[in-house]
């Protein structure tokens, strides 16, 4: 079996020439595949609006006959269920350009954020935006949240809940903080990964 994750726009990438290129390599060497677009929230049951194509092959083609993708399911957490409730001063923002802009914006507590090199953008459907590579070094394109401390960014631990993560998975103490974030980031939503 082979599987294969990427982001939703591999399938138009060069006006679809490169999914039908992959599409090929993998029949070459006796892959009968399925493929599908899955939302994070409807999928994997965590608050992140983050769309990724899904490829999985079997060389047996009645195993993917067999094979079924899952189906759409309600989301039952929030972005108010992963958030931790002591946050360490770091993850706020107290002063600076992005904090006099964010402030005059505006943020209502309890909705998710995005500053969007010249304006903040208020998430109005209830999850989170695509968590992006930059969320260790704060903002353009990163989520931000109010609570009752302040304005701040997610920390590592919130952005592993949005990724699926158990509660119990060890963030390694022997990386730094922008390459902890940047590994979740880039991860798989791991609660989709396991439906499939």
């Amino acid at each position: 079996a082979v599987f294969l994750e990427n982001v939703k726009h591999l399938a138009k990438h060069d006006h679809g020439r490169t999914f039908v290129i992959i599409r090929e390599q993998l029949e070459r060497c006796g892959y009968h595949i399925k493929f599908a677009m899955m939302n994070s929230a409807d999928y994997g049951n965590v608050p992140q609006n983050r769309d990724r194509i899904y490829i999985v092959g079997f060389r047996d083609r009645n195993a993917l006959d067999a094979f079924e993708s899952p189906s759409k399911k309600t989301l039952e957490k929030s972005i108010s269920d992963l958030l931790e409730t002591d946050v360490p001063d770091k993850y706020y923002y107290k002063k600076g350009w992005l904090y006099d802009r964010i402030k005059k914006a505006g943020m209502k507590q309890g909705l998710i954020y995005q500053w969007r090199r010249v304006y903040l953008r208020e998430n109005k459907s209830g999850v989170c935006f695509t968590l992006t590579a930059h969320m260790g070094m704060g903002g353009h394109n990163v989520p931000l949240v109010r609570d009752a401390k302040g304005m701040r960014r997610l920390t590592p631990r919130e952005c592993a809940r949005l990724q699926g993560f158990p509660e119990g998975f060890k963030l390694p103490s022997t990386l730094s903080e922008s390459s902890i974030y940047k590994q979740i980031v880039d991860s798989v939503t791991i609660s989709v990964v396991e439906r499939i």
